[in-house]
């Protein structure tokens, strides 16, 4: 006979058998999660079971989205707008194929969320069994990493690891796939906080020698047409205070990617907004004559560089990247650094502070010239008598709206908007490498949840809108107050442009006015509130209502159904021989021009 002894009774009353749904929700909740984006199915109920109780405490928040795609773009936007890990749930099966443009999005632009599927039982995996997918396998190409978890004691390392992996490094998303039955055993639980993970290899600890910033300092000295060249990387390692110290004292232009909008204010002097095929035409010129390029958390995207081999092709360049994988990989750098881009950038300024370097004296010549290209090309706004353009639209927002929250879907749209709205750092919500239309709306849901006392205004297509129109529904249960601004010109816009330019006019199935919406009773039926603009008088007015609406609201705006966004790299050329250029040059009358930005003053 076993005898118990009170030592053995403390310590059985110290033992807590818990579920994995438990665990799982508890490792979430210690990581810092609060808000889940998501959506239940027959797979994931035991975890939604348990996040029931969880959400009875008001420990987390759960936000239904209306589709899987819908919740994993929220969960996308909430991690691009906060810089924490963004969390989403889906169920096996369709549940699980629903994310894959979602989870996809989130690589391409290296944006850390962790995504939990449900999947069926342990027993039945491999035989086909109802909603069964192999998620786990059909993403591997498009995650940072994954798991399946066997066994429910691992789903708090699991889950540690996950949220480590995720941020460290260059930051993506990671997969956990949960099997019902894995969700509902009991075992002993045994937590693991943040901080008691650590993994080799998923994060870059850098030492910067003092020779190669000497080098740096050297090649920035000795050049006469520097640039810096700006991605996405140097916002998400939080660089744009550095950045911005580097621009006034070594006096460089700036340009930057889709993702690399809100590093600098584009007001500044030496701004040049962005680059790449619907860049500006100075930034274009700029680029293609610049003799020194400095690229900061940039991939030399095919977009930005068009025809390769001529890109910067008289420059020389130094590329820092956190990603080791992207130095040299479409263009050898005469100096290529791995690392942390904020923290080399510090670097590189007390070297420059202590040496009392400068370069001002050199570049007067080549600001001189960029402002010259800044005159001749301005972005431009066409004015009409009666009809609307969609630059018109979008410059009156950008006044009126200036610390604002915008993500944006794709198309003609996403260009102007990165064209001609200035935004803050982490304040730009936008499908840069994977271009996914169907992303503003879902991701303005994300960004509003994130900061629900902020204005975030969506910039979609009527095309676009209708991808995921559906989160309508979300926005109207949450009482999110999401502004959401159609440039409806009533094509797939920039696939029209496309037709237009180089298939001879033949408009195959890029008109999306058959078979439209009337927006404004659509998003009335959920109760929003809709408004149209169709006058060019009403502009000003109209915007300030819509952007001072309390709850959520659409406005329809009627644009120039034919308008095209320019300038336009064409496949196979040079960033400097751009199509439209002459649209933008001050000699034009054809419109009333209004100039969109202000020229660099020397």
């Amino acid at each position: 006979m076993a005898i118990v002894t009170s030592n053995t009774l403390s310590i059985l009353k110290n033992i807590h058998y818990r579920t994995g749904a438990f665990a799982l929700i508890d490792s979430l909740v210690r990581h810092g999660v609060y808000h889940i984006f998501g959506y239940p199915g027959g797979a994931i109920l035991p975890i939604y079971d348990e996040l029931y109780h969880w959400e009875n405490k008001n420990l987390v928040k759960h936000i239904l989205g209306r589709h899987e795609q819908g919740s994993v773009h929220a969960a996308d936007a909430y991690a691009r707008s906060t810089g924490k890990v963004g969390i989403c749930f889906a169920t096996s099966g369709p549940g699980a194929t629903n994310l894959v443009s979602g989870i996809a999005t989130a690589q391409m632009d290296s944006v850390p969320i962790v995504i939990i599927t449900g999947q069926v039982g342990r027993p039945f995996i491999g035989t086909d069994a109802f909603q069964e997918v192999d998620i786990f396998g059909i993403t591997l190409p498009i995650v940072k990493h994954s798991y399946v978890v066997r066994n429910p004691k691992d789903m708090s390392k699991i889950v540690a690891e996950a949220f480590y992996i995720s941020l460290n490094g260059r930051p993506g998303p990671v997969l956990i796939d949960v099997p019902k039955d894995v969700g509902l055993e009991e075992f002993i639980y045994e937590p693991i906080n943040p901080g008691q993970i650590h993994l080799p290899g998923f994060r870059t600890n850098f030492e910067l020698n003092n020779p190669l910033l000497i080098k740096i300092t050297k090649l920035i000295q000795e050049s006469r047409q520097p640039l810096l060249y700006v991605g996405g990387g140097a916002i998400i390692s939080g660089a744009h205070e550095k950045i911005l110290e580097l621009v006034n004292i070594c006096q460089i232009p700036i340009t930057t990617t889709l993702m690399g909008k809100g590093i600098i204010d584009e007001s500044h002097e030496l701004s040049l907004g962005m680059l790449g095929m619907h860049g500006t035409a100075y930034a274009n010129f700029a680029v293609s004559e610049c003799d020194l390029l400095i690229a900061l958390g940039a991939r030399f995207d095919d977009r930005v560089t068009g025809k390769l081999d001529e890109f910067a092709c008289n420059a020389q360049v130094i590329h820092v990247d956190i990603d080791s994988a992207e130095i040299g990989k479409n263009r050898v750098p005469e100096i290529g650094i791995i690392g942390d881009i904020n923290q080399i950038i510090t670097s590189l300024i007390n070297l420059i502070t202590r040496k009392k370097l400068s370069t001002s004296i050199f570049t007067y010549s080549w600001k001189e010239r960029i402002l010259n290209w800044k005159g001749q090309y301005p972005l431009i706004i066409p004015k009409q008598i009666t009809k609307i353009s969609p630059q018109e639209i979008l410059y009156e927002l950008n006044q009126i709206a200036k610390t604002s929250f915008f993500t944006t879907d794709v198309g003609q749209h996403q260009m102007w908007a990165a064209q001609f709205i200035n935004v803050l750092p982490r304040h730009w919500m936008s499908s840069a490498g994977l271009g996914t239309m169907g992303y503003g709306l879902p991701a303005a849901i994300g960004v509003q949840t994130a900061f629900p006392d902020h204005t975030v205004i969506c910039i979609t297509g009527d095309a676009s809108f209708q991808m995921n129109i559906q989160e309508l529904g979300t926005i109207s249960q949450y009482n999110l107050p999401v502004k959401i601004l159609i440039i409806n010109n009533k094509w797939q816009g920039m696939v029209r442009q496309w037709q237009q330019a180089f298939y001879g006019e033949r408009y195959s199935h890029s008109n999306m006015s058959l078979g439209a919406p009337n927006f404004v009773k659509l998003v009335e039926s959920y109760g929003i509130k809709g408004l149209i603009l169709s006058e060019r008088l009403n502009i000003y007015d109209t915007l300030k209502e819509f952007i001072n609406h309390k709850g959520p609201i659409l406005l329809d705006c009627h644009v120039v159904e034919d308008e095209n966004c320019y300038p336009m790299v064409a496949p196979g050329k040079s960033n400097s021989q751009m199509i439209g250029i002459q649209k933008l040059s001050k000699k034009n009358t054809s419109f009333d021009l209004i100039k969109a930005n202000s020229p660099v003053s020397s």
